[in-house]
């Protein structure tokens, strides 16, 4: 048994759960935030079995993907602000995070 641990973007959340639940998985939806552009995530927890890891993250593949998004850099802290310029900076974002982790014992009640 594994726990497949998903931190996605919000934007890809909603499909990724209908595309999981059309395949017959089930999934815990938490809320996130990430510590880069401190913007919202979804987490989901699925407990799977061994066979089954392939075919989740391959799932989570098809439906998260990277994007560009611009994003004006926050302010220095404590820094000189008169010589900084908040240009919007192009980064990528979005794809997915994937834990696959052990599972000792799992129980549905």
């Amino acid at each position: 048994m594994k726990l497949v641990v998903a931190v996605v973007q919000d934007k890809d959340a909603v499909r990724l759960l209908e595309s999981l639940v059309e395949k017959g998985f089930r999934a815990t939806k938490l809320a996130s935030t990430g510590g880069f552009l401190k913007e919202g995530n979804t987490t989901l927890l699925l407990g799977v079995e061994d066979n089954q890891v392939n075919e989740v993250v391959s799932v989570v593949k098809k439906t998260c993907r990277s994007r560009e998004q611009l994003v004006t850099p926050l302010t220095p802290v404590g820094g000189p602000v008169d010589s900084y310029v908040p240009y919007p900076v192009e980064v990528l974002v979005g794809g997915a995070a994937i834990f696959v982790l052990n599972v000792e014992r799992f129980d549905r009640v």
